[in-house]
């Protein structure tokens, strides 16, 4: 587990499902159930931006969101987008979902209560924003764990511009300003890292803009002010990790690895660390989750709202 060439995001993702399911704020879900419910007749359209593996769609079906829809999910990595189109044909067949190809990367999924058309699509979600906002088509926007890796702001409001008039958005799982780790190695280092690793979010800059904000969560109510859209229902989502009498449960243990892993490249060239120390302490991390010590807790919130 210590060699990058074990590291894989779309194993990553893929073991990420469990925790999202228990952090997902299950009064925002219901909430979100019952706006879609009153939906009228007709299918719904929904757009997922940075949709990953395709776990959401799983969850929206499992979990008795949609049921007459056309889904769109995209992504900008096409290893997530073809990890999706198998992943989602095992799991429908699992399922007891008829499946259908209706063309490149669009599955039909179908059962005596369901017809969801799934379209994938690679693309970057600031493009598809610029030759798709002047529809106003989506009756349901979703991100989970996209907004935080954006410039909430400035790309709000074009993302909003996407929905029809009366049109919902579900963004979730966005990161609120708490890494925590158990047990303490050193709590000033632990401090200190912890602190160094949300300045890095703070910082990131993509294509030329800064693109992160370590208390998104918070800062979304203001956002969601300054671009004249309601929240409608708001709520905590952490994720909580921890092993249980048989270890970590499915495989959050390579989660749990992943993301020490990922803290590791993020502040390993920082001069405000000293590296063999730095690398001791990642070290020890590792050795935690293998003795199935470690707990980790990231404080992230959901929101549902309206156009």
């Amino acid at each position: 587990m210590k060699n990058e060439i074990d590291y894989s995001f779309t194993r990553y993702l893929s073991a990420k499902r469990t925790v999202d399911d228990r952090g997902l704020n299950k009064s925002v879900w219901q909430s979100l159930v019952r706006a879609v419910s009153e939906h009228g007749p007709g299918r719904l359209n929904v757009l997922e931006m940075g949709a990953g593996i395709g776990t959401m769609v799983e969850r929206a079906l499992d979990w008795g969101l949609i049921h007459q829809a056309d889904y769109t999910a995209i992504d900008s990595v096409p290893e997530n987008i073809i990890e999706a189109e198998a992943r989602l044909r095992r799991w429908g067949k699992k399922n007891g979902y008829s499946l259908s190809d209706e063309g490149m990367r669009s599955l039909r999924l179908t059962n005596s209560d369901h017809d969801v058309l799934v379209n994938l699509e690679t693309a970057d979600v600031l493009e598809f924003m610029k030759r798709d906002a002047s529809r106003r088509r989506w009756d349901l926007l979703i991100a989970n764990a996209f907004l935080d890796l954006v410039d909430v702001p400035a790309t709000l409001p074009d993302v909003l511009a996407m929905l029809k008039p009366g049109g919902l958005f579900y963004f979730t799982i966005n990161f609120d300003g708490s890494t925590i780790f158990q047990p303490d190695i050193d709590p000033e280092l632990d401090a200190r890292i912890e602190a160094l690793y949300h300045a890095t979010m703070d910082s990131r800059i993509t294509d030329g803009k800064l693109s992160g904000d370590s208390r998104t969560g918070r800062h979304f109510f203001q956002h969601a002010r300054s671009a004249g859209v309601a929240v409608l229902e708001a709520g905590s989502s952490d994720w909580v990790v921890f092993p249980g009498a048989g270890g970590y449960p499915e495989d959050e243990a390579y989660f749990l690895h992943f993301i020490v892993h990922t803290m590791g490249l993020a502040l390993s060239e920082l001069h405000e660390l000293d590296p063999d120390h730095f690398a001791a302490w990642i070290r020890e991390r590792h050795a935690q989750i293998d003795s199935r010590q470690l707990v980790y807790i990231a404080h992230q919130m959901d929101f549902l709202g309206r156009v």
